[in-house]
């Protein structure tokens, strides 16, 4: 039997990224490494998880659900949580005691809070999908003073939790110099889903975004920039996929008078056919746990135009050469890049290519080869201490 390892997460019904690559590295360490892997759930014990799952995988159900809370007025929701949390604390114990996996991972969630004092023997690692910046981000703390000082006391608290992990993985080198107070950080990128064998490459005159509609994703400047590139090509389109409620996005289309030149889609399964369909992608997200969606489009031979946030694009795109960055924010400077790959498609093509070559290293066989050596590390390291 290989290595056993148990991964800490809420749920995983929901399509949401962190819940997707988890997936995926599940099922490769269970169907091609050999590892022996639990997942354990504090949510959704009824529902289906929205990714398939290897029959490998063994599913464990811990049935506190959280997600309960959110039902709950604001008086009761504080006594609540604290209930559930003491009962996951007592719940994960037990589970881990009669597991005794070799390593555990924290999702960096709940469990964080306690996961350390745990003593089933196993590793222990945190593996965040949030930039530092927009960790548990406090809302106005850079303009109310109160907030700030609470924001402060708690990262300090946070960082000192994970000081006593075995490693803590960040997505990018970016986040990565983040965390100077750190020695146990390492950066590991997310990999892809899909490599596809054959790309297209045909002109589609489409220009293509994926993501959640919400305002981290930055569809209201992406719609800004549209519409200057709509003036000098009315016959370009731009579609959007992505989960959520597209309202408020084609209330703007329409204000701007770019409706007819807008499609706002659902998610699909076969993302990439879209990203083969398109000429370009564009990520205008305020800011990203690491920007998953550039290296989706690279591997499909899409060049991307992306704004600089933090953090992960400026790990993934090699700017001028496989895609362009853009300062964060910069509506004009956005427009005018994808506009230059409108009017250039030799050097559109050429940036396409190279997109392409450089997104194999985002390969979830070389991603996960990254992994197999940590785990290798931390177990050495395990070894070594108990001698």
């Amino acid at each position: 039997m290989g290595k056993k390892i148990a991964y800490c997460i809420p749920s995983l019904y929901i399509a949401g990224g962190m819940e997707r690559v988890l997936t995926l590295k599940a099922n490769y360490l269970a169907d091609q490494a050999g590892y022996e892997v639990y997942l354990i759930l504090t949510d959704g014990k009824d529902k289906t998880p929205w990714f398939p799952l290897s029959p490998r995988i063994k599913v464990i159900h811990l049935d506190l659900n959280f997600d309960s809370l959110w039902h709950l007025p604001l008086w009761k929701k504080g006594l609540v949580y604290l209930q559930k949390q003491r009962m996951y604390k007592k719940r994960l114990t037990q589970c881990l005691q009669q597991l005794k996996p070799d390593i555990t991972i924290s999702m960096m969630r709940r469990e964080i809070n306690f996961i350390n004092t745990i003593k089933d023997g196993s590793r222990k690692i945190g593996e965040i999908h949030v930039n530092r910046k927009n960790y548990r981000n406090f809302d106005d703390a850079a303009r109310n003073p109160v907030k700030r000082i609470l924001q402060k006391m708690w990262m300090n608290q946070m960082l000192r939790k994970i000081e006593q992990l075995d490693k803590f993985i960040v997505l990018c080198n970016e986040d990565k110099e983040q965390y100077p107070e750190l020695n146990n950080i390492e950066a590991i990128s997310n990999p892809l889903s899909f490599f596809p064998e054959q790309i297209t490459g045909m002109p589609s005159k489409q220009v293509l975004a994926v993501g959640r509609y919400e305002p981290q994703k930055g569809f209201d400047l992406l719609l800004r920039a549209w519409q200057q590139v709509q003036r000098q090509h009315p016959d370009y389109t731009l579609a959007i996929y992505g989960a959520g409620d597209p309202a408020p996005y084609k209330r703007q289309a329409q204000e701007l008078k770019i409706e007819e030149s807008c499609r706002f889609h659902a998610p699909v399964d076969h993302i990439a056919e879209k990203y083969m369909e398109s000429e370009i992608f564009v990520l205008s997200s305020r800011f990203e746990g690491f920007g998953m969606v550039i290296t989706e489009a690279m591997s499909c031979g899409v060049p991307s135009v992306s704004f600089a946030c933090p953090c992960g694009p400026k790990d993934i795109i090699d700017n001028g050469k496989d895609g362009f960055l853009v300062e964060n924010g910069d509506i004009d400077k956005l427009a005018e890049r994808i506009c230059f790959l409108i009017e250039h498609p030799e050097i559109r093509q050429q940036m396409g290519i190279q997109a392409r070559i450089n997104a194999r290293r985002f390969q979830l066989e070389n991603i996960m080869q990254q992994w197999e050596r940590l785990f290798d590390e931390v177990l050495k390291n395990r070894h070594s201490s108990s001698c």
